[in-house]
């Protein structure tokens, strides 16, 4: 290894230098005191954990996201976190055990093993929120209106939000009953939303058959009017399927009501976080950025595998990707430039103000330094026998 390489990171892995660390950092707290506001409770779950406790209830694509090492103490797998959701779902039935509703929020880094997209790294700064305890409309809601108000603070323009249920898959594919090979061709092709391969695989089936309502919902996306043409598809298919629908209209009835500047519309396609969603999900998108802003919906069933049944709503998203898409008012970060002055009465102003202001105080190695090269648009000055602030210049 040359000198050179060993200054350089892994790829999709990188510092994050000021100005940008403040701006994320500003963010950070934002989203997180917005949070707390609507009642919920930071939580800071451990950057690692064992294996069996950050798979549980998630289905594969977690486990290949993650990096995984060897317990040192006890020999067994551990993994660094991937995503926080199930470890808040780990807090909730195991650790806090409470009775009622529980609102928890988190932000910290979290690590994959690839970038989910080439403009993405391997170091998103994950936050959310997860409310367990409620199988209510009003819990869906609440959770889709703080993740919009979340996207409100991080100043991001012209949202559109995607809705769906995992349940309108999950009951055409299970009354399908394709063999398992098939079952995970038509899942990728659904996926990548790609017709011409389901055409091929699902072209076939039986009209008014499983299979045919789920090659022809594959093509079905947009607005309200979206929502009309997957009735029609799937009248008469099952009470599960209506009910499903039913949700879906009623959530995009509450959101148009609530928040007319708003966009939204269904995604018949939208399969992520399939293996452990149980019902409505929920994407927010911003105008030519093409992966998600923040995403979320209904995941029941992870509490009962940690020993407590618990319905579960949440939302997350990646502060990192906010910052650069969001179109925040910067907040004014100048700061007091003290000289380098052994008068003992500057010691006293400067310990008073940096109670409430930013001071960086000079030292003998300073001299020459311009101080708006370190963030400081004002300076401190003698003048008639007393220290003042004054801008520079």
């Amino acid at each position: 290894m040359t000198v050179s390489d060993r200054w350089l990171l892994p790829d999709g892995v990188e510092d994050i230098l000021p100005p940008l660390a403040g701006r994320i950092e500003s963010l950070r707290r934002d989203v997180m005191d917005t949070c707390q506001r609507w009642g919920y409770q930071l939580v800071i779950p451990p950057l690692i954990e064992y294996l069996e406790s950050l798979f549980t209830g998630t289905g594969n694509d977690l486990e290949l996201q993650t990096f995984k090492l060897t317990d040192q103490l006890t020999g067994r797998m551990m993994g660094v976190r991937a995503d926080m959701t199930p470890q808040a779902a780990r807090i909730d039935a195991h650790t806090l055990g409470q009775e009622g509703i529980t609102r928890l929020c988190y932000a910290g880094h979290v690590l994959h093993t690839r970038p989910r997209h080439m403009l993405t790294g391997r170091t998103p700064i994950q936050a959310g929120c997860e409310l367990f305890g409620s199988a209510s409309e009003s819990a869906d809601m609440e959770v889709i209106s703080l993740m919009l108000e979340t996207l409100r603070v991080a100043g991001l323009p012209r949202i559109h939000l995607d809705l769906a249920h995992v349940a309108i898959y999950e009951s055409l594919i299970g009354e399908a009953d394709f063999d398992r090979d098939t079952e995970r061709a038509i899942f990728d092709a659904m996926a990548r939303k790609s017709v011409p391969e389901l055409d091929e695989l699902l072209g076939q089936c039986a009209a008014g058959s499983a299979g045919a309502r789920l090659r022809e919902l594959a093509r079905v996306s947009g607005g309200p009017e979206a929502l009309n043409e997957a009735r029609r598809i799937l009248q008469g298919a099952s009470d599960s399927l209506d009910a499903a629908l039913d949700q879906l209209g009623r959530v995009s009835d509450m959101l148009s009501r609530d928040y007319p500047e708003i966009s939204f519309g269904f995604d018949f396609c939208e399969l992520r976080g399939y293996n452990y969603h149980t019902g409505l999900v929920f994407a927010a998108y911003v105008p030519g950025h093409g992966d998600s802003v923040a995403k979320g919906g209904r995941y029941d069933a992870i509490g009962s595998d940690f020993g407590r049944a618990r319905p579960a709503t949440g939302f997350s998203l990646d502060i990192r990707a906010l910052v650069a898409l969001g179109e925040r008012v910067a907040r004014k970060a100048g700061a007091v430039w003290a000289p380098a002055d052994d008068d003992p009465a500057l010691e006293g102003v400067i310990s008073g103000l940096r109670m409430t202001e930013t001071v960086v105080r000079a030292l003998p190695e300073d001299e020459g330094v311009n101080p708006t090269t370190k963030g400081c648009d004002r300076e401190l000055v003698k003048q008639n026998g007393q220290w003042v602030v004054q801008k520079l210049g």
